[in-house]
């Protein structure tokens, strides 16, 4: 009994103390009933003054007409109604932490279902319902939603698994609430917690949760384990000892709570209600008045409790990437680093280029005869500077400026090979900047976005390089035709290339242009045409060359040649262009399947990371994506085979 003793009145001196911290932060912190009879549960800033909701005992049959509030000490104008008939601004809810471990299978987990359909069944509409459910794992099965049949549905799907998380389902519930109106929270359990969470933890987190209610229903347990449970219930909270035949009688006891709280609306002045102030509110009945008082510190106009708890400065918590493995972390700092780096290196300033021998007799007749006629200096350009950095990084590297330039003609750039590495550094640092603040600091999002800031421009280039190719293969029957009415005209193949030139299309123009300026400056014709074949990568005009070269070493009719092979190539590009259509449904098809599960992904990575991080975190998850990763591979492969058909 001393034990007992001793208990309520640490629980007693550590009330007062948290009411008086949340005094000096500016909090509400309401006080139960003086007397016992009714108690304060929320309380709430109107533009017309205070409305405070409070609880009825279950006997009292309160008169709400003749209900009298006081502030200070001085009486107000007051109204009273259910909360459950709608009048009320409070937001309620509730939620049923359900025991789901193996020792409540056969009559208990059927008892427990009964039990919680009949709370839903009793409990005021208004009131959200959510649902945690805690075995060895902890799993939010509903939502707080005030749809009963979706509730319902809910508990007929529960099952049983082994062990009794019960701390962690407890904090998940609590979390559950929210953070604003009135919230419930009751918990059902047949056993002991079995996980490695301390039982402080529990009741620091109901503590923090600001004005979160906590009610226990033990379900035939005694010695610590029921005590336990007493200590989760706090002081606010109450501990409910049950059997399996009492259950439904309990959940429907709990839910009549609810149903018979009552709104009090009091009309104060809001000067009156400025700074601390103490309610008194009277309910009669038949058996007695209800009392219910409390002290709280009043707070801006339309702020509720709730919120003027919330608004209290919290410590940071962990980041949104805390999930995220340390090596993945490494890799996109250092990922990111390399980026700026480069970037760095670009705009350093070119090496001085020595003196021309112009410029030292004006630097010696300068300081010889005094200065002459004043020469505008040139503007230092920053861009021009990186470029040249860049261009002495390729001469060094001859095969990659190689290819980088092969990759720019084809895709008729006029770039650089210096320049679109500039170019390209560019793109992939604000590609990344901005991978980084859509994920939120999300290292996995930084790096997708890295990824495509480092590969999507050379998926541009292929794709201009392929249009572009495309483009040529589908004017070359007409350029042959062209070209072979000019040499039946009379004119030689270097005149009938003029015309081309004068007459042609983008991109053939462009590349008989070159092949005109190579004949002039040396080149054979055949080696110059050659260059065209290998520049677009077109397998027709290599044809084409290789039937000028044959007519050229052996001689014949070359304008009858190039209308034959026009015709063909013609006709090859109608059976094309058929295929082409009859199998664009199959390739569209391809595209969605193939890149619906990356792009949803990276949805959920933005929108709902912590739906998604445990596959990047657990084992298991990480097996699953790269085993998701290989099958998607595989049917791309296996769909792009399908619907490639070669011509």
């Amino acid at each position: 009994m001393s034990h007992v003793v001793a208990r309520t009145a640490c629980r007693r001196l550590l009330a007062a103390a948290a009411t008086g911290v949340l005094v000096l932060l500016g909090a509400c912190a309401p006080a139960l009933a003086a007397d016992g009879d009714g108690s304060i549960v929320s309380l709430e800033r109107t533009g017309s003054g205070l409305e405070v909701s409070v609880d009825v005992p279950a006997d009292a049959d309160v008169d709400l007409g003749a209900v009298s509030a006081s502030v200070d000490g001085t009486p107000y104008a007051a109204t009273a109604a259910r909360i459950a008939d709608g009048t009320s601004r409070v937001q309620r809810t509730t939620v049923l932490a359900i025991d789901t471990s193996n020792s409540m299978a056969g009559a208990r987990f059927a008892a427990a279902k009964l039990a919680a359909t009949t709370f839903l069944d009793n409990v005021p509409d208004d009131v959200a319902v959510g649902i945690v459910t805690f075995d060895s794992d902890v799993q939010t099965e509903l939502e707080p939603t005030t749809d009963r049949e979706v509730a319902r549905s809910v508990v007929e799907g529960l099952t049983l698994s082994r062990q009794t998380l019960l701390y962690d389902g407890v904090v998940q519930a609590v979390d559950l609430t929210g953070t604003e109106g009135q919230r419930t929270v009751l918990v059902l359990s047949d056993g002991a917690d079995t996980s490695r969470t301390a039982l402080t933890d529990v009741t620091a987190a109901i503590d923090d949760s600001q004005g979160v209610v906590v009610d226990v229903v033990a379900l035939e347990q005694s010695g610590r384990a029921l005590r336990a449970l007493d200590e989760i219930t706090g002081d606010t909270g109450r501990l409910i000892p049950s059997d399996s035949a009492a259950l439904a009688a309990t959940f429907s006891a709990e839910a009549d709570v609810l149903a018979r709280q009552v709104a009090v609306s009091i009309d104060v002045p809001s000067d009156v209600a400025d700074g601390q102030v103490s309610v008194r509110v009277v309910l009669p009945s038949p058996t007695g008045d209800v009392v219910a008082e409390s002290t709280f510190t009043a707070v801006a106009d339309d702020t509720s409790v709730s919120d003027a708890l919330t608004s209290i400065p919290q410590v940071p918590g962990p980041s949104a990437s805390a999930g995220t493995p340390e090596w993945l972390v490494y890799v996109g700092v250092g990922v990111f680093g390399l980026g700026l780096l480069v970037a760095l290196l670009m705009l350093a300033p070119a090496k001085p280029v020595a003196m021309s021998a112009e410029e030292r007799v004006s630097s010696y007749t300068l300081s010889t005869y005094g200065p002459g006629p004043t020469k505008e200096q040139p503007e230092i350009d920053l861009r021009e500077q990186a470029s040249d950095a860049i261009a002495g990084l390729l001469d060094r590297n001859e095969g990659l400026d190689a290819r980088i330039s092969a990759r720019l003609e084809a895709a008729g750039s006029e770039l650089k090979s210096s320049e679109w590495l500039l170019v390209h550094a560019g793109v992939f640092v604000m590609v990344s900047l901005v991978g980084l603040l859509l994920g939120r600091a999300n290292v996995v999002v930084g790096l997708i976005f890295m990824g495509l800031g480092l590969v999507g421009p050379w998926v541009y280039l292929g794709i201009r390089a392929t249009r572009r190719r495309k483009a040529f293969d589908a004017l070359l029957p007409e350029t042959l035709q062209l070209m072979a009415g000019s040499l039946s005209a009379g004119l030689s193949l270097m005149q009938s290339v003029d015309t081309i030139v004068r007459e042609g299309s983008e991109p053939i123009q462009s590349a008989f242009r070159r092949v005109l300026v190579e004949t002039r400056i040396g080149v054979p014709l055949e080696d110059a045409l050659d260059s065209v074949a290998d520049r677009f990568d077109s397998r027709d005009f290599r044809w084409v060359v290789m039937a000028i070269k044959i007519q050229r070493q052996v001689g014949g009719n070359l304008a009858e040649l190039l209308n034959t092979v026009a015709a063909t190539m013609r006709e090859r590009e109608y059976m094309r262009r058929q295929v082409a259509a009859l199998s664009a449904e199959g390739k569209l098809s391809a595209i969605v399947l193939g890149s619906l599960p990356p792009v949803f992904l990276l949805y959920l990575l933005v929108a709902q990371r912590d739906y998604v991080t445990v596959l990047f975190t657990d084992p298991r998850g990480i097996i699953m994506i790269v085993g998701a990763a290989l099958w998607l591979g595989v049917g791309v492969f296996w769909m792009s085979k399908l619907v490639k058909v070669e011509v």
